[in-house]
């Protein structure tokens, strides 16, 4: 299936591209406001953490440069029956422990997607069986047919059988629960570079792989990422040298790092879609003044806090026009985006405060909402505006911000009332938010698993499960737009913005910026 071509032109590719790059092999220092909570490729669903896995561990298939799809750990794939897929899997591959891979780990590696404390299920929920047909192909079973599985098995990693059975790590690191193992610390992956030293939030090492398989285009040898949370630290150390490449650089910093004879900023459109989200399924909120009952229940509130958000001016004073405000949950790029669609309701106070006495609020109240602060783009200034727009039509917002290592295992236990998100559809289609973030939660087959106020409604799952299966794209895009549409009209979530990626990059520096924020290794060189 051929996903919308305006895919192309959305995730343009911005390329520094640097005469005479050396040969010799150097040495990339790369900072982010944030650190990956694990090593373990299952265990969390978030870019940062797929984008540094993604050097390590590979999946049945990958993305090219322009997004498209690539082969990866498998060669090739076809569908045999309509809910039977094929795999091919490449031969003379080893981990970077030297263990031979074969069709045993792919097998393993879904079997423990699929599991306990996994935060990848949405990529597996719907894989009824991993069959092996010899050491290198396996059948991947469907529970319907899935048409675009190879799109959705990009970042679905593939983990060694016998590592993680020797490392007692046969499940994933649970963040929800605080538990580890070895998966966390370590790691043993097929990727083109392979985890020398992990000191969580201090420093991580990366060093090619000299048993790797594939490619490796720069000339990179060693990555040193280390977290730097205070943006204008982040953006000294880019400045002085400290540092080859940091994102992201803060809004007001782009002229600053532009002026700067020896670095520059690569902007560009990210995929990534911020939205606030409501429990919508407790009788009683868990963070409120409201007792006895739940606001967010009622469409009214929901739709009096969507229109008392100023998007226009959180795009112009807080973002400083590095956003897109959206009024879906995807999108351009996303195939089954359209314009028409993306209208946000109007920015209207005084229909909230009519709304909210509607609903029975008429003096508002008090809600408490969780928001990290070194995870996107201005995203504590961005909470910080949301609540300061909300007490003007009554509603006293308590904000809690805080780093996303408690966040993100927070608000995964659902113990939230009201929080900001932010989501990149990894099949590039939009399916994957449905499927995600829409459809109704079920914790045992992984549906709605970042439905995290429990948004239901049967026509939209019945839709996602249908878009999931139908192969006509005509037919497909008009389901899609009628789920939208439904999720729209019950105010399921409040859609922000789509931000925009800045990368601060040394000149002598070569790479490649994915408009899904990925940082690959293997397309970096330095001077």
């Amino acid at each position: 299936m051929k996903l919308n071509r305006t895919l192309a032109a959305t995730a343009v590719l911005s390329v520094l591209a640097v005469a005479g790059v050396g040969a010799q092999a150097q040495t990339l220092r790369i900072a982010n406001q944030g650190d990956a909570l694990s090593l373990d490729p299952h265990s969390l669903n978030e870019s940062l953490q797929l984008s540094i896995a993604s050097n390590v561990y590979e999946g049945l298939t990958d993305r090219n440069k322009d997004l498209s799809l690539a082969p990866g750990l498998a060669t090739s794939w076809k569908q045999t029956s309509p809910s039977v897929w094929r795999f091919e899997l490449r031969k003379n591959v080893q981990f970077h422990d030297g263990t031979p891979f074969t069709a045993d780990d792919v097998i393993f590696s879904f079997a423990r997607a699929a599991g306990d404390g996994s935060d990848v299920k949405a990529k597996v929920n719907d894989i009824k069986e991993v069959r092996k047909v010899d050491s290198h192909t396996v059948d991947i079973e469907t529970k319907g047919p899935f048409p675009i599985l190879p799109e959705v098995l990009a970042d679905m990693f593939i983990m060694s059988k016998k590592w993680s059975e020797d490392n007692k790590a046969e499940r994933p690191v649970d963040r929800r629960k605080g538990i580890e193992n070895a998966a966390s610390f370590k790691a043993n992956g097929t990727g083109p570079y392979r985890v020398r030293e992990r000191q969580p939030d201090v420093r991580t090492v990366f060093v090619r792989s000299g048993t790797y398989w594939g490619k490796i285009e720069g000339n990179v040898q060693e990555v040193v990422f280390q977290p730097i949370a205070n943006p204008a630290t982040r953006v000294a150390a880019l400045i002085s040298g400290q540092v080859d490449v940091m994102e992201p650089i803060p809004v007001q910093d782009i002229p600053r790092v532009n002026g700067n004879a020896s670095t520059r900023a690569i902007v560009g459109p990210e995929m990534r879609t911020i939205f606030l989200g409501m429990d919508q399924k407790r009788d009683e909120l868990l963070y409120s003044s409201v007792k006895g009952k739940n606001p967010f229940k009622d469409k009214r509130v929901r739709q009096a806090f969507y229109q008392a958000i100023d998007i226009n001016a959180i795009q112009k004073t807080v973002m400083r026009g590095a956003s897109k405000p959206t009024g879906l949950m995807v999108g351009p790029g996303i195939n089954g985006w359209t314009q028409a669609q993306d209208k946000r309701l109007p920015f209207d106070p005084e229909a909230s405060k009519k709304l909210l006495a509607e609903a029975g609020y008429p003096q508002g109240f008090e809600v408490t909402m969780n928001c990290p602060n070194d995870r996107y783009v201005n995203d504590a200034q961005v909470c910080q505006a949301v609540a300061a727009n909300l007490a003007r039509v009554g509603v006293k917002i308590n904000l809690q911000a805080e780093t996303k290592g408690t966040y993100f295992p927070k608000i995964l236990r659902r113990d939230t009332s009201f929080y900001l998100l932010g989501w990149t559809p990894s099949t590039y289609d939009s399916h994957n938010a449905l499927n995600a973030l829409m459809r109704s939660p079920d914790d045992k087959t992984g549906d709605g698993q970042f439905n995290l106020g429990s948004y239901s409604n049967p026509k939209v799952d019945e839709l996602t499960v249908k878009v999931q299966s139908e192969g006509d794209m005509a037919k497909r895009t008009a389901m899609i737009k009628e789920a939208f549409q439904l999720h729209a009209d019950d105010v399921g979530h409040l859609p922000l913005h789509q931000q925009s990626l800045a990368w601060g990059v040394a000149k002598k520096v070569e790479l490649t910026q994915r408009a899904d924020n990925f940082m690959t290794f293997k397309w970096m060189s330095v001077k």
